[in-house]
């Protein structure tokens, strides 16, 4: 029997406000042969009625929905029915979706801000009170709140919380977007008087961002939009919205909010019943209007983020009279809760560190900016308690990254109850799962999906304390490893949308999105469009395909990607690196393909290297490095162009792909075969980029693995080529030594950071030292995208084609491991793959999802098409 469960990864378009185009993939439960020829009916129903059809069953299963136009706040229902030349399913359940407010004059709300303006230092400035009352006569059906701002904003109905998510709105490039939630309020909203409150703070928008701290960013003041729609069960329609009526008060409780500096409360301002009618607001101002339009709100194809998890202290600890330290002994993003505030007048001081130094106090020296107007470590919390039974002190306009809290003036001794870690970021489902016979591999591994949870906060940051901002660079290294941890499509998406707008008209990409509007003029800014970077143009959209199979990210980045890429052929056509002209005046052919122009962050944080004069840095040829990845991206952009079935493209891409690899080759491999630089990092690139010939790639590997050795079998890569390190090494005959390093604990290696207690991946290998020193950030996933050696070679679950619908199931064991197994959750269902060694045998169990096809390679060199259900194999 074949059955069908409710429809999943929706999409919705509207074309020329008249068509809507469902795109849904129906998850199968039946072991469907990978030759029955599948097809799909459905049938949808708006408003207007079912539809209903019939097509041919691909990756995604294509809905032509050709009524009237969907319209807004329209609930739509749709079901799906598979069968084969085997045998036909019953109806899935019903999925359905609700569209939002889908045109600007769907708003008839107004924007507002506080009547009295939250001023004060950037940092420190208090947050917003603001409210509203109406009447409901009639009953209700269905209620809605759809809200934005330019801030951070959190709703109350009638003292109740609304909704679950976390920073709303969320952080984007507000020039172009800017994301509004939706809100299901039927079950709260009561029939007689009602209130509604929002705590609006600055956020991202006006307080301080970034590495520098910059403040006022996209405005100097916060705003809020809301607008409710109340469908009552007569059929009748009632719309409120924020404008004049709404009160606000910048004189309570909340006497400071800010993302990076923290947050302060002082409970004895407290409005008691604010957020409830009937409250006197007599004494609160009327918010100002302020017509800033609706047209870059949009929704987002991301999971909000939320409290995703709560963690009971380790221990709790006095220092002395005056201060307690409290250990998680988890490094996390989000806050801590505290239910026990102490007497009234009682001012607690939060203090929050990833490390403790030599007198185990909690430690911020990591968090150093050093740099002239540079700003405090900041993640400071602060409450002053009014002395009410049960107060509990959470702040959810801030976020810190840590593991210790300094909890400073408290005159009771805190036990684990008193305090509690809020884990908060986006909602990612997690999909994949890896362990080994290695305790040490598995805490490794650990330690990665927590960098990665720290560093999902809307956009993927490089680290949750002192910088939180989208490198480019550090996710288009990460994003295999993350795809296959966590469902990351959507969110991977809407960050995209932000690089797209932050690319500058000559296709420069930028080095971080959102990018705000200071960056421009900060020292950093010179080496936006820097190789490997920029680069993420073009990789991320690819991977992201590859993990999910669908074509549309490809196809919404393409403009960014040529446009990036006809800024890199510029480039190299028409500039030269000042030390290259100046030793060679007449350019060689080769030279009109070779990218060693302009500025570049370079290979990055190479073991033992240290960059003091950063414009230095980026004046420094990168050539090999720049010209490896302006190869590698053209030959993606000749297979994005494939896919899309732009014909000209792809041969256009695929003869540049070639032209520039050749120049690769004759700049920078010599007479006897030898790369220059002659790095691991280049023996790495050469070899993962493909650009060396066939016949010196066993050469080429061969140095790789001197080099290594040379070293004391340590790795010697920086930032970029670090993620390819081991499987190159492993694809190329040299899995020992992939194993040698995996397993090295010595520094530069990942177990030494286990070894010394980490619990997510360093900024630098030796983010804490041998004798306690703590350098940088403790809390940075790009050295992190190994345990996708772990996945795909250790384990050895590779798609081999997108959305894993055929993948490669090729175990390779080593290093001592004695078992492993992993899992993984694919478009078309679960992945399972365990081995052991035994006896001198490998054991594998192996379970294939319905609709897909597995190639299992062992050992020995056995193969065996393995199709939907589960396998046992021996070699």
């Amino acid at each position: 029997m074949i059955t069908t469960t409710a429809p999943t990864h929706l999409r919705v378009e509207h074309l020329d406000e008249a068509v809507g185009i469902c795109v849904v993939r129906p998850r199968l439960s039946w072991r469907l042969p990978a030759d029955a020829a599948v097809q799909t009916a459905y049938q949808i129903r708006t408003s207007n009625g079912w539809d209903s059809g019939r097509t041919a069953s691909g990756d995604n299963l294509l809905i032509p929905y050709a009524g009237p136009p969907l319209r807004s706040s329209e609930r739509v229902e749709w079901q799906v029915k598979v069968w084969t030349d085997r045998g036909e399913s019953d109806w899935s359940a019903p999925g359905s979706f609700e569209t939002g407010l889908l045109h600007p004059d769907d708003w008839q709300a107004e924007w507002i801000t506080p009547g009295r303006p939250a001023d004060g230092t950037p940092g420190a400035r208090p947050a917003a009170l603001l409210r509203f009352e109406f009447d409901v006569d009639t009953p209700i059906a269905s209620a809605r709140v759809y809200a934005t701002a330019h801030g951070i904003y959190e709703g109350f109905l009638n003292g109740e919380r609304i909704g679950s998510a976390e920073l709303t709105p969320g952080f984007t490039q507000y020039r172009s977007r800017l994301q509004v939630q939706t809100y299901d309020i039927t079950s709260e909203v009561v029939q007689g008087r009602n209130a509604i409150g929002v705590i609006l703070a600055d956020g991202w928008y006006r307080g301080l961002i970034g590495f520098f701290r910059h403040s006022d960013q996209w405005g100097s003041r916060s705003a809020l939009l809301m607008q409710m729609r109340l469908t009552h069960s007569d059929g009748t329609v009632t719309v409120l919205g924020t404008g004049p009526e709404w009160r606000s008060s910048t004189e309570q409780h909340v006497v400071a909010a800010d993302l990076m500096a923290g947050e302060r409360w002082d409970l004895r301002r407290l409005p008691h019943g604010w957020s409830e009618p009937g409250f006197d607001d007599t004494a609160w101002q009327h918010a100002a209007t302020d017509p800033r339009g609706f047209d870059t709100l949009a929704d987002s194809p991301a999971p909000p983020v939320r409290r995703i998890e709560e963690l009971t202290p380790v221990s709790v600890r006095r220092l002395d009279e005056h201060r307690q330290v409290v250990d998680l002994g988890q490094n996390i993003n989000g806050w801590v809760r505290l239910s026990k505030l102490g007497p009234a007048g009682t001012t607690v001081r939060l203090v929050h560190g990833e490390w403790l130094d030599a007198s185990g106090d909690v430690t911020t020296d990591n968090f150093a900016i050093t740099f002239p107007d540079s700003k405090p470590a900041g993640q400071i919390d602060e409450v002053t308690s009014a002395g009410v039974p049960g107060e509990v002190f959470e702040p959810r306009r801030t976020t810190h990254g840590f593991q210790y809290v300094r909890i400073e003036g408290h005159p009771e001794d805190l036990t684990p109850d008193d305090v509690t870690g809020i884990v908060v970021h986006t909602d990612l489902r997690r999909t994949g799962w890896f362990a080994c016979s290695d305790e040490r591999i598995n805490r490794l591994h650990e330690a990665v999906v927590w960098s990665l949870r720290g560093n999902a906060c809307d956009i993927p940051t490089d680290c949750p304390q002192r910088e939180r901002a989208g490198w480019t660079g550090d996710w288009q290294l990460f994003v295999p490893s993350a795809a296959f941890l966590f469902d990351v499509a959507g969110f991977s998406v809407k960050w995209l949308r932000d690089v797209a707008a932050d690319q500058r008209p000559d296709g420069t990409v930028v080095h971080f999105s959102p990018y705000a509007p200071d960056e421009a003029h900060s020292i950093a800014d010179q080496l936006n469009g820097s190789a490997g970077w920029g680069d993420a143009a073009v990789i991320v959209p690819w991977e992201v395909y590859l993990a999910y199979g669908d074509t549309e990210i490809l196809a919404e980045s393409w403009p960014m990607i040529t446009a990036w890429l006809s800024r890199v052929e510029r480039s190299a056509r028409t500039e030269r690196h000042p030390r290259r002209a100046a030793a060679r005046p007449t350019p060689e052919p080769h030279e009109q393909c070779l990218w060693d122009a302009g500025s570049h962050w370079g290979e990055w944080a190479v073991p033992g290297e240290q960059v003091v004069d950063l414009n230095a840095h980026a004046r420094l040829d990168h050539g090999d490095i720049a010209t490896a990845y302006y190869a590698y991206s053209t030959d993606l952009a000749a297979r994005i162009a494939e896919v899309l079935g732009h014909a000209d493209e792809v041969e256009r891409y695929r003869t540049l792909s070639e032209k520039v690899r050749a120049a690769w080759q004759a700049e920078y491999i010599g007479p006897e075969g030898r790369l220059t630089p002659d790095t691991q990092a280049n023996h790495v690139r050469a070899l993962a980029f493909d650009l060396v010939p066939t016949e010196l790639r066993p050469k080429v590997a061969a140095r790789l693995t001197e080099l290594v050795r040379e070293a004391g079998t340590h790795l010697g890569t920086g930032f970029l080529a670090t993620p390819y390190l081991l499987p190159v090494l492993a694809d190329t005959g040299h899995l020992d030594l992939a194993y040698d390093l995996l397993r090295q604990d010595t520094e530069p290696s990942w177990l030494v950071m286990i070894d010394r207690g980490a619990t997510t991946v360093w900024e630098d290998w030796n983010g804490v030292t041998a004798d306690g020193t703590v350098n940088a950030s403790l809390n940075h996933y790009s050295k992190g995208a190994v345990v996708s050696f772990l996945h795909r070679h250790v384990a050895g679950i590779e798609p081999l084609e997108p959305g894993y619908r055929r993948f490669l199931v090729r175990p390779r064991p080593g290093g001592g491991l004695t078992w492993a197994e992993a899992v993984h959750e694919s478009p078309y269902g679960r992945i399972e793959m365990g081995w052991r060694l035994d006896d001198g045998h490998l054991h594998v169990r192996l379970a294939v999802p319905a609709g897909t096809e597995a190639t299992v390679v062992l050992p020995s060199g056995r193969r065996k098409t393995a199709g939907p259900g589960t396998h046992v194999l021996m070699d």
